[in-house]
């Protein structure tokens, strides 16, 4: 349930409420606003005369769901914004890790030639493997903000785990967390804390519903600029890496009201069909 109480209820008063019936409590749209479970059906006794207006849920998808909120949200990257009730798109670029200085110049140069504005580069690599490269870290966070500094791009970069959060809120103007980190909890409500733009990329073994209650985290947390990010699921198909659930992105479309970004590379796993599936 959601319950949004009457404007001229202050934040203190909210937040008493919320601990009397096990509430989270956000600030939203100029109000203050209690999310319950979904097994809640009726407006708890204690908030019934603080209460303005509340929604009955099914589930768990709750703040993202446009049974609460019939628009899709906005979220506003650099100088850029996605979502919103106009048609926009943003196209992210860049390698899938920062591994030297003159390697994302690059990029970021090729990009800024291509009037795009976003770079995305992996400082914090979660490999299959021990042996694989696992990124640059800090060092790479620091030639990220140097593109930025240099072309003006907004950058973002993947959070492998809780410890890697503050730097990377410090360094970048997108947090992303990955497919494997999407259900790591820590992480989940580290980045909750901060009102920074969060891409949340789905896992390949996750369900729709899965996925927008990993969104809900944050949401019910305070950060209200999440961005859904469908990057291919695991299927019986070995031609290609994983394969692009477009049905699953018409059902968030249409039933969930935050942005989302597709991310074909990852999908297809070979350089051949990214420009026909984008």
């Amino acid at each position: 349930m959601i319950i949004h109480l009457n404007k001229d209820i202050t934040a203190e008063t909210a937040s008493q409420l919320a601990e009397k019936i096990k509430a989270f409590h956000i600030h939203s749209q100029d109000r203050e606003v209690l999310i319950t479970s979904s097994s809640v059906k009726e407006v708890p006794n204690e908030v019934t005369a603080f209460t303005e207006k509340h929604w009955v849920f099914e589930n768990d998808m709750q703040l993202a769901s446009r049974a609460y909120r019939n628009e899709t949200r906005e979220v506003k990257i650099g100088n850029v914004t996605i979502g919103g009730n106009t048609k926009n798109t943003l196209l992210i670029g860049g390698p899938c890790s920062v591994e030297s200085e003159e390697q994302i110049q690059q990029s970021a140069a090729l990009l800024k030639s291509l009037n795009l504005t976003t770079l995305r580069g992996g400082c914090y690599k979660p490999r299959t493997s021990p042996y694989s490269f696992q990124g640059l870290g800090l060092e790479g966070l620091k030639l990220l903000v140097k593109m930025r500094e240099q072309h003006g791009l907004a950058v973002i970069t993947e959070v492998r785990d809780a410890t890697h959060v503050d730097e990377v809120i410090a360094h970048t103007d997108v947090i992303q967390i990955g497919a494997k980190a999407m259900y790591d909890q820590g992480i989940l409500r580290a980045c909750a804390k901060t009102r920074k733009p969060v891409l949340l990329k789905r896992g390949f073994g996750t369900t729709l519903q899965e996925f927008v209650q990993a969104a809900e985290f944050m949401l019910s947390g305070g950060n209200e600029n999440v961005i859904l990010c469908e990057r291919g699921i695991r299927t019986f198909e070995t031609k290609t890496r994983f394969t692009l659930d477009l049905c699953g992105v018409a059902y968030l479309q249409e039933y969930t009201n935050l942005p989302i970004i597709l991310d074909p590379s990852h999908a297809l796993g070979y350089r051949y069909g990214v420009e026909r599936l984008s």
